[in-house]
């Protein structure tokens, strides 16, 4: 739907709405864009959105629990990569934009969007307990005249299931008092696709739900696809998401079949990619990170489970892909073993760890269970990533990775490790950026590239690595003519 066209509808819809009503007036502001627009997480979701609405209408409001996040808006500072800071300060200096902790201010918006994490628990279910949170404090704010959608990656039926009744707690009834929608983020970090030109996707819990909301979003996106309900929304991005899981999936499996054959892997993609239809190339890599891709598939399948069935489409991408980084230190292990050194004592450098390309996010990336598990065998591990000045592990979300091994055994090898001056393997630990010279390059046995980033030299590396894991095909053909030492991709 266009902008004109969601307009169009919006207009058709206040002709039927009482004057004076409180979703009428709520209307009228959306038309004619005086509305406050209240946001919660100003993460990589939420700050995007709010800068786009204060942009759009009479200003934003950004709420967080962090003191820090609220006083950085505040500040002008942006700690995301997509969202400039000359844009925030031009936006504060007009009094246009703002953040606070004190959520009695959502009394002051038209519009709340819910833009706050939706991570798993360890034993791999839906963590609801952010979205709870922020929907707790609407509710005991929620006033006449508001629209409230959720951005926030959900299973089906989270909108109508978990905030519909919550809200209607407080007295408030849907389409009289206040509406409600969902619409999924599509925010993908570091890309040159404009954010307003991605396509938003639109479900209300009624019918003037999804036109209030699409009036809403029309003024901010270049398009907007209405579906049929807010159910449906939440069902699109999990399918967006699960579909490039079992793709990764497979092309993961694909190249330890490669490996297996003696075949190049990504020659085979290429050739692939050649055809003009029915392919969609997918890379190999050391295992899927982010906010999304990781999480959102198990997100639909654990709905699914609740109705008595069982998506294996999803279960075995997944045990594939969780799979990879352990993949990756076999490589490591065999490639030193081939070389002559074994891996405990060895010096290993990691070429990149955020989870992506060219970004500095390192949420669910694969390097910090590759990291963890090559200290544990007992390597001297070390990173450069351009990106990220400062890797700090947290270990606690990655049950999956830590060995079930006797407690004994491995509070000896930890002493035995710290003893030849070894970093101790931690559950938090702190790590700095080592610099990408040549002399750190010939002094490491061994370096594992886990993210492709424009500004690394991987003509240096190349020249002077004794060892090359390369995990994001970053070592070209030609440079491997060059290579001094032993390259193995996966």
């Amino acid at each position: 739907m266009s902008l004109s066209t969601a307009a169009s509808s919006a207009s058709k819809v206040l002709e039927e709405i009482p004057t004076g009503s409180a979703v009428g007036t709520l209307l009228r502001r959306l038309q004619d864009r005086s509305a406050t627009v209240g946001v919660i997480g100003l993460g990589y979701v939420g700050l995007p959105i709010a800068v786009m609405s204060a942009e759009a209408f009479a200003g934003a409001i950004g709420f967080d629990v962090q003191r820090e996040r609220a006083e950085q808006l505040n500040q002008g500072y942006s700690q995301i990569q997509d969202v400039e800071k000359r844009a925030i300060a031009s936006l504060i200096a007009r009094n246009k934009i703002f953040g606070t902790t004190d959520f009695a201010k959502v009394r002051e918006c038209d519009v709340i969007v819910i833009c706050v994490p939706t991570p798993l628990n360890n034993t791999k279910d839906p963590d609801l307990s952010y979205i709870d949170s922020a929907a707790h404090h609407i509710a005991a704010n929620l006033r006449p005249g508001q629209l409230v959608v959720l951005e926030s990656t959900t299973y089906p039926g989270t909108t109508d299931e978990l905030l519909l009744p919550l809200f209607e707690k407080s007295g408030l009834l849907l389409d009289h008092d206040f509406l409600l929608a969902f619409s999924p983020e599509r925010v993908d970090p570091g890309s040159t696709v404009s954010l307003q030109t991605i396509p938003k996707i639109v479900g209300g819990c009624s019918q003037l739900s999804t036109q209030a909301a699409c009036e809403f979003y029309g003024a901010l996106f270049d398009s907007v696809h209405p579906v049929s309900n807010a159910r449906a929304a939440e069902t699109v991005k999990l399918l967006e998401n699960t579909f490039r899981l079992v793709n990764i999936g497979l092309i993961n499996e694909f190249a330890i079949l490669c490996e297996r054959l003696g075949i190049d892997t990504n020659e085979i993609i290429a050739g692939a990619a050649t055809k003009p239809f029915g392919f969609m190339p997918f890379y190999p890599g050391p295992g899927v990170g982010g906010h999304c891709i990781p999480l959102d598939p198990l997100y639909l399948n654990w709905k699914a489970k609740q109705h008595g069935a069982v998506s294996r489409f999803i279960e075995l991408a997944d045990d594939v892909n969780t799979k990879m980084p352990v993949h990756v230190v076999e490589l490591v292990t065999q490639a030193l073993n081939d070389s002559g050194k074994a891996l405990r004592n060895a010096r290993v450098l990691v070429v990149g760890v955020a989870y992506k390309a060219n970004i500095g996010d390192i949420r669910q990336s694969p390097a910090i269970p590759i990291i963890d598990q090559l200290r544990f065998k007992g390597a001297i591990v070390a990173y450069h990533d351009p990106h990220v000045p400062v890797l700090d592990i947290d270990l606690h979300g990655w049950t999956e990775w830590r060995r079930r091994v006797n407690v004994a055994v491995e509070r000896r090898r930890l002493r035995a490790a710290h003893a030849d001056g070894q970093p101790r393997r931690r559950r938090y630990d702190r790590l700095t950026n080592a610099s990408l010279d040549v002399a750190t390059l010939e002094d490491v046995d061994c370096v594992v590239i886990l993210s492709k980033h424009d500004g690394i030299d991987y003509s240096k590396i190349a020249r002077h690595a004794r060892v090359i894991i390369d995990t994001r095909n970053a070592i070209s053909a030609e440079l491997r003519k060059t290579a001094a030492g032993r390259i193995v991709q996966l």
